[in-house]
């Protein structure tokens, strides 16, 4: 279990960067949504130990992350949102490489670095060079050297961003086998991988956990107040004056919009939420998002 506590944290220029987060997240997939600079990448650093807070406690299954980080670092696996590679350096060589740094050596080692080539679906690629790796691969490598030591808590940000369909795919389904037993927390601002693998979620902004709970929770809430309808584009100011628009969507050269109310706009059908309205209206109702068109 892994639990924070009256988190905070400013960076020079008086960039409050962390405000007051508290959160406790259990084995599964963990989401944490919002848009660039919502704080996420500065709570998965601190998390990580890349960083100390200015006030507030971490704690992993009995560790006091802020005063024992190297024993959380045992325990951790981290994929950065952007990482590098030695040039002309294999992909098994650098696995060994890291598998050296976290004290696994040997047949070990070796062993382990196989399996998860085979785990990550870079066997037939471990003899190539990282940096000549597709955008998906290179990211399937990043979580085979964060799977390394068999971490119990696993933190990557923004894993999917750049990736094609195919690849946003496989990595999808390798992060929700990874998820069945450990602690993954996946940090992002795409709505679909929060939606599609994640039990629990927190949506940021500000450096303030907004809104949290399951999916499910959290679209059910908006059951009976969300609308659609679908107009001509001359439409949409005379909409948006007179209900909250939530989203705008071209739907066969018309453009369709999920309205926030109530009572029954004109013209408007009852509207099945999706976690895309949850985030959207959770941003506008903090002043975090203007209306979309």
């Amino acid at each position: 279990m892994l639990h924070i506590s009256n988190l905070s944290k400013t960076y020079p220029g008086d960039i409050h960067a962390l405000q007051d987060i508290n959160i406790t997240i259990s084995t599964g997939m963990f989401g944490l949504l919002g848009p660039n600079g919502a704080g996420k990448s500065s709570l998965m650093r601190t998390i990580a130990t890349l960083q100390s807070p200015d006030q507030g406690s971490i704690s992993f299954d009995g560790i006091d992350v802020l005063a024992e980080k190297t024993e959380l670092r045992k325990n951790l696996g981290y994929l950065p949102q952007e990482f590098g590679s030695y040039p002309r350096t294999s992909a098994e060589a650098m696995l060994l490489h890291f598998a050296a740094l976290k004290g696994i050596y040997g047949d070990q080692g070796k062993q382990a670095v196989e399996s998860l080539l085979v785990k990550t679906n870079l066997w037939d690629s471990r003899k190539r060079s990282v940096d000549k790796f597709s955008g998906g691969m290179k990211q399937r490598f990043g979580i085979a050297q964060a799977l390394l030591g068999d971490p119990k808590l696993i933190i990557v940000d923004e894993p999917t961003a750049g990736l094609d369909p195919a690849e946003r795919r496989r990595f999808q389904n390798l992060l929700a086998e990874i998820g069945e037993e450990k602690i993954v927390i996946l940090s992002t601002h795409i709505v679909d991988d929060v939606e599609e693998l994640c039990l629990q979620l927190a949506i940021m902004g500000q450096g303030r956990i907004l809104k949290q709970g399951s999916p499910r929770q959290l679209t059910e809430a908006l059951e009976g107040s969300l609308w659609v309808c679908v107009v001509e584009r001359a439409e949409v100011s005379r909409i948006r004056a007179q209900h909250q628009v939530v989203s705008t969507r071209f739907n066969a050269g018309r453009i369709e919009l999920r309205i926030l109310a109530e009572e029954q706009p004109d013209e408007a059908s009852l509207a099945s939420p999706e976690l895309e309205d949850v985030y959207f209206s959770t941003l506008i109702e903090h002043g975090l998002k203007e209306n979309m068109e």
